[in-house]
């Protein structure tokens, strides 16, 4: 079976591997979660410092690795470095099982994040090399769909596991065992080195749904700013989009178990909501053509408005069927908005060598994002002299949304309501 491109085909095994890298890319510091309450039973003398390392480490490492895999990827050797890295991220999964010590468990986090760090922006780059057009929004959406019923799968095994033993948990991370065994496959894409052409460079607001046309190498025709092959006004506005949406979603997972339980909803009702959440952000992906196709150059500010609107019904209802309703909105806004920044990419750029590169830049936000949101809210609670409660966490991220869609609209130079 031949799966078309845009611009070509290539076979259905080939995209199938390409799809299986998307199963390992979101969860890192998933095992050790269902731990921290116990570690000091585990490991007596634990103190708060390694707690903190533990869930941290990974997500710090992930960051100048996802950049440093963008820039390898330049040299076109991107098959090579996707099977280095799964090979990183299962030999760690193997160790943690053996690990016990608590230094062993800091250390393996840093081998995962290394090799996941390599492994996160060719697994969206290699979709976007091989597709153009809608076929690449397309399969980003699914790309998306599939990392995170990817997480929500690997969170139900992790709940499981954890009751016999706790080091079954770590057993998750032998989920790279599949996209290497589907590796050979990924022979079928094309990966020479790119050539130093440029992408055309008009401005976003007269053909927000094209690439920049071709122009002068250090300014497009809008006047905006070209350094090294990057539009940087644009490369901005489109990062500090991803860190607000990544930063409402992390506090949607963080504060959501907590604000059930202050709401006296059951244990079962608890498990239904979380799953919607998961549920919401995986069926756009699948649906995004059709979705973009409806909603045209309005697709970003509808995606960031059902956000908003999400998180705010999150601090406003009690109930669980409201709060239910309130974390599907938001993670259908999250599921949109996701793999159509990614798709933008292209966009922040007018030389192609230069695309995946800042397409890492991206990717390393949300990780950024997850690493800053503890400290930023530790932050807001001393500025305001009390605890941070749940509900003015959301009204905080009810205001940051929308007020991101005016604020990036402006650093892309584009109307923030033509996206």
């Amino acid at each position: 079976m031949k799966i078309e491109t845009g611009k070509g085909q290539i076979t259905l095994l080939t995209l199938i591997s390409i799809w299986a890298l998307s199963l390992v890319v979101n969860i890192p510091g998933l095992a050790v979660t269902p731990l921290l309450g116990v570690l000091d039973k585990i490991f007596p003398g634990t103190s708060e410092l390694e707690i903190q390392l533990l869930t941290v480490v990974p997500n710090l490492v992930i960051i100048p690795f996802v950049l440093l895999s963008g820039k390898l990827a330049e040299s076109g050797h991107k098959i090579t470095i996707v099977r280095i890295a799964l090979l990183i991220y299962l030999a760690s999964g193997i160790l943690y099982i053996f690990a016990s010590t608590m230094l062993e468990l800091i250390l393996l986090g840093i081998a995962l994040g290394i090799g996941c760090g390599l492994i996160i922006p060719l697994a969206a780059a290699l979709l976007a090399d091989t597709f153009t057009g809608k076929y690449r929004l397309q399969q980003l959406g699914i790309k998306s769909g599939i990392a995170n019923l990817a997480l929500v799968a690997a969170t139900f095994i992790v709940g499981w596991l954890t009751g016999e033993n706790w080091r079954l948990p770590f057993l998750v991370y032998l989920i790279p065992i599949i996209p290497l065994a589907l590796s050979p496959f990924l022979n079928g894409i094309k990966t020479v080195e790119i050539p130093q052409t440029t992408f055309p460079t008009t401005t976003l607001a007269e053909n927000a749904s094209e690439e920049p046309k071709i122009g002068a190498p250090d300014v497009t025709t809008s006047g905006e700013r070209v350094y090294k092959g990057f539009i940087l006004s644009r490369l901005w506005g489109v990062m500090l989009f991803y860190f607000i949406i990544c930063l409402a979603a992390v506090t949607m997972v963080y504060y959501l178990p907590f604000l059930m339980q202050e709401y006296g909803i059951s244990t079962t009702e608890q498990g239904i909501i979380t799953a919607l959440f998961f549920l919401a952000i995986f069926l756009p992906g699948v649906l995004l053509g059709k979705i973009v196709k409806i909603l045209k150059n309005k697709t970003t500010i509808v995606a960031l408005g059902l956000m908003a609107v999400g998180v705010l019904m999150m601090g406003i209802f009690r109930g669980a069927f409201m709060l239910g309703v309130s974390v599907f909105i938001t993670g259908w806004g999250y599921g949109i908005a996701q793999p159509v920044i990614y798709d933008k990419k292209v966009q922040t750029v007018t030389n192609e060598n230069k695309a995946n590169l800042a397409l890492s830049f991206v990717l390393a936000i949300n990780y950024l994002s997850i690493t800053l949101a503890t400290f930023l809210f530790d932050g807001l609670e001393y500025l305001f002299g009390k605890s941070l409660n749940i509900p003015f966490a959301s009204f905080l991220n009810a205001l940051f949304t929308p007020l991101s869609v005016v604020i990036g609209g402006f650093l892309i130079n584009l109307s923030p309501f033509s996206m």
